[in-house]
Formats: structure tokens, sequence, C-alpha cells
């Protein structure tokens, strides 16, 4: 059983959510570009600590992701002759939980807001709060794996995890292999992300697609209509 669930997670379930999330993008674009945004609060109740906790949050998971994609993508041959996995694990858990915290406070300031304030709350759909909740527990755990991590010094199960990714992304065979053996930590961290990924083209999280790289420069709440318009 225990083969036959890591075979599932980790050797079927990547490519199951990968498909969804690019076929499933695919169709909302096409007929429903409407929905095609974040939905934004901010005119609901605009304060200060909402663009403090959406900045430290959009901040904090762009510079996770790509520390993500950059530490496990990067084949071991290119830089182990600069840097021994020992070193990078290490630079990895510190750059993660500088990055993790500062996503973690981000995400704390918008949950509690999405939850408790009345009128956001009032015109939540059930996709944003659960979206919401899955990323934060999402980076609740991948916070809790950099313990697990200094338990292995050596980087050794970090090389098994990009290999497992490796594996995956070139479809070479047995890559589930790779992660039997890796803590429920680390495999929870893994199936939540592909789940989140597979339900990403149901949700608001669309408009990362967008790249709406001026949000973060943005001086001032959104103009719905003009001075002279009233």
């Amino acid at each position: 059983m225990n083969y036959f669930m890591n075979q599932f997670f980790f050797g079927l379930y990547p490519y199951i959510a990968f498909v969804t999330f690019v076929v499933g993008s695919l169709i909302r674009y096409d007929r429903e570009q409407y929905s095609w945004h974040a939905s934004s609060s901010l005119l609901l109740s605009p304060s200060r600590s909402f663009k403090m906790g959406s900045n430290l949050f959009h901040w904090g998971i762009i510079l996770l992701l790509t520390g993500h994609f950059v530490g496990l993508l990067t084949p071991h041959a290119i830089y182990s002759a600069y840097i021994s996995p020992a070193t990078k694990q290490l630079l990895a858990m510190v750059a993660g939980g500088i990055f993790g915290s500062v996503c973690f406070v981000g995400i704390t300031i918008l949950t509690y807001r999405r939850l408790f304030n009345v009128r956001v709350r009032a015109t939540s759909r059930p996709s944003d709060i659960i979206i919401l909740l899955l990323l934060f527990a999402q980076l609740i755990l991948g916070l809790m794996s950099i313990s697990v991590s200094a338990q292995h010094p050596d980087g050794s199960e970090m090389l098994s995890l990009a290999e497992w990714v490796q594996h995956i992304v070139t479809f070479r065979p047995n890559a589930a292999s790779y992660v039997m053996d890796a803590s429920v930590i680390f495999k929870l961290h893994i199936v939540l992300g592909l789940t989140i990924l597979l339900m990403f083209p149901f949700t608001r999280l669309v408009h990362i697609m967008s790249v709406p790289v001026a949000y973060f420069w943005r001086t001032g709440y959104q103009i719905v209509r003009s001075r002279s318009a009233r």
C-alpha cells in the first residue's frame, strides 16, 4: 500500500496536476476572460495594514518560488564545482527562512482580513477562502521543513528531492523512488503544492499569469472613475 500510494502521489499525481493546470487555464482564459482577475477587495476595506500584508505576501512568495525553481531544477553537475550540497542546503534554509517569514506575516494579515472583516468576508467566494487557507498551510509546512533539513546537514535529502523534480519534468521513470524515504513533512509539502497547482485554474490565482509587475509600485488606491465624472 505504501508503495502504491508513493507511486500515485509522486509518480502520477504531478502529471495530473500539471495537465489540469495547463488545460484548465487555457479553457478558462478562452471562455471566461472576465473572471481572469484577482477580485481585489481594496475598495471594500482600504487600510495600510492590507497594503503591507499584500506586499509582504507577494514579495515573499515570489522569492520563495524563485528559490524553489532555481534550487530544485538546477542539475547537481552545474553547481557541484562551485558549491557543495551541504552549503547549498544551508543557503536554502537561510533564504527560505527569511522569505518564508516575510510571506508568513503577509498571509497572516490577509487571512485575518479575509475571515474577520465583515465586508470582505461577505463578498468572498468559497474558493477564495479555501485557496488562501491552503496557501497558509503550505507555507507552514515549508517553514517546518527547515528543521527537518537541519537534521540532514550533508544535503542528501535535498539532492533526492531535486532528483525527483528533475525526473518528473524530464519524464524519466522511477521518479517516485527518490522520495520514498523522505520525511512526511516534505511529502505533505509536495502533495499540497501539487493540489494547489491542480486548483489553480479554478481560483483567483490565475491573475498571476497576467504578471501585474506594476502592482508593487502603485502609490494609491484603485481609481474607478475620474473627478470630472462626479
